[in-house]
């Protein structure tokens, strides 16, 4: 078996297991309850199969010009991903779209009672 042979065939394993965090994250955001489970089961997979399918192609490809702009697409899945994520989140606790009883300690509602009586916050 050569080095290509090689390569394509950990490509598809790389795509195969991106395909099933896919799948896990879909039925993760079907199966949990409220929207913060939701919004957990999204997060943990998505990154990983992002990257494994980056990992997949770049394999596949074997250009370095494809490669280095693969690298890029996955340095800014990493940065932007936890933050948008957590904005959702933080949005949908300002909204109302968060039940309080499933939270075990609720830090935000300070913020939420500060700007909901006017005040700035720090």
């Amino acid at each position: 078996m050569s080095w290509v042979q090689l390569s394509d065939v950990v490509a598809g394993v790389c795509f195969l297991l991106a395909g099933f965090l896919t799948v896990a994250a879909g039925i993760g955001m079907k199966r949990f309850p409220g929207l913060l489970g939701s919004i957990h089961a999204a997060a943990k997979p998505q990154g990983l199969g992002v990257l494994l399918a980056l990992l997949g192609l770049a394999l596949r490809l074997r250009e370095v010009r494809y490669v280095a702009v693969l690298a890029l697409v996955g340095l800014f899945q990493l940065l932007t991903t936890p933050v948008s994520f957590h904005m959702v989140a933080r949005g949908g606790y300002r909204t109302g779209k968060v039940d309080p009883d499933h939270l075990v300690v609720d830090e935000l509602i300070h913020d939420l009672a500060d700007s909901a009586n006017g005040e700035a916050e720090d």
